[in-house]
């Protein structure tokens, strides 16, 4: 297993540098740059801006050089000086930028994913185990009605009711005296109070697909010959259950984790729009739409960084809870 490990360790060194490669390239792929849109809005508003102030806006910017001399610089700053460059829209260093709201799209991701494990797990289990009966319709029903809605939907329903009802205003992951406020126990409170709509939204989709899920695996291993075989040895049903056929049908539970995981990082961004979050999603669209090519390069590399951990976590996990399966 460390042989496995320190292999897939090694392997992600080419893999990181491929994506930045193909996500840099991307980025500068839409004709125009950031310059262009200055000069742009220039115009709209009446200035004059001469060929020369243009260039010389490029080569302040570093825009004059070719594509691959653009990202040789940006990985080598990165790599030999954890320096990401800096963001044209904000004129601010990516990183000050970058990871505070890399910080708190972890916060709301993990804690989206615990929710769908404390959730996910005992609904699996008592739909699979009390098959056919209400409250496995219930489950099932509920499971695809948590499919079907869009997140974004869910969003603005949790925040009319929480608004209508309990007068609270859960827009955002602060009150607006806490955002640029320094962190204390205060604003910690503040936004542990604004976080359960969002991980309630974000975790719903996953929640019923792994009830699903885990229901079906749950099924398929207690009609196994050696769950009769355990029952006939006299063990306890509820232990049973745990130590044998549940561990088997987690496997594609814990396989799928980082898949989940990703999602929860990369694909919160129209939910984060209408929450008006202060995550990374809002901010690497703005980065985009943009052409603010070092911000948004840095995020998607931070998301790929994320991803590619998330699978060796994966697969050691999945290893551990299975002993059939063995790395070699």
């Amino acid at each position: 297993m460390v042989r496995y490990i320190v292999k897939r360790l090694l392997l992600m060194v080419p893999t990181l540098v491929a994506i930045s490669i193909v996500s840099f390239t991307i980025i500068n792929l839409p004709p125009g740059d950031f310059v262009d849109r200055i000069v742009a809005q220039r115009l709209t508003a009446g200035e004059v801006v001469t060929a020369q102030e243009a260039a010389d806006l490029r080569a302040f910017y570093g825009l004059d050089r070719s594509v691959g001399e653009q990202y040789v610089v940006w990985v080598s700053n990165i790599f030999l000086r954890g320096d990401f460059g800096r963001s044209f829209r904000w004129d601010l260093p990516v990183r000050d930028l970058v990871w505070e709201r890399m910080a708190l799209t972890l916060l709301l991701s993990v804690s989206s994913l615990l929710f769908i494990w404390v959730v996910a797990i005992p609904i699996g289990i008592f739909s699979a185990v009390r098959r056919y009966s209400l409250g496995d319709y219930s489950a099932t029903f509920l499971g695809f009605v948590g499919v079907s809605i869009p997140n974004f939907l869910l969003a603005l329903v949790l925040m009319f009711i929480s608004f209508r009802y309990f007068g609270q205003s859960v827009g955002g992951l602060f009150s607006p005296q806490y955002i640029n406020a320094p962190w204390s126990l205060a604003k910690i409170l503040d936004l542990l109070g604004h976080l359960w709509i969002p991980m309630i939204v974000l975790g719903t989709a996953g929640t019923a697909s792994l009830v699903r899920t885990l229901r079906a695996n749950l099924l398929d291993e207690l009609s196994r010959p050696y769950v009769t075989t355990a029952r006939t040895k006299g063990l306890p049903e509820s232990w049973l259950i745990v130590k044998y056929p549940l561990r088997h049908a987690l496997n594609p539970f814990v396989s799928d984790l980082n898949g989940i995981f990703v999602d929860l990082v990369s694909g919160s961004t129209i939910v984060a729009v209408v929450l008006s979050l202060q995550t990374t999603g809002p901010l690497l669209l703005d980065a985009l739409r943009s052409e603010d090519m070092f911000l948004a390069g840095s995020f998607i590399m931070l998301m790929s960084v994320l991803a590619v951990v998330g699978t060796l976590f994966s697969d050691i996990l999945l290893a551990w809870l299975d002993p059939r399966i063995r790395y070699r």
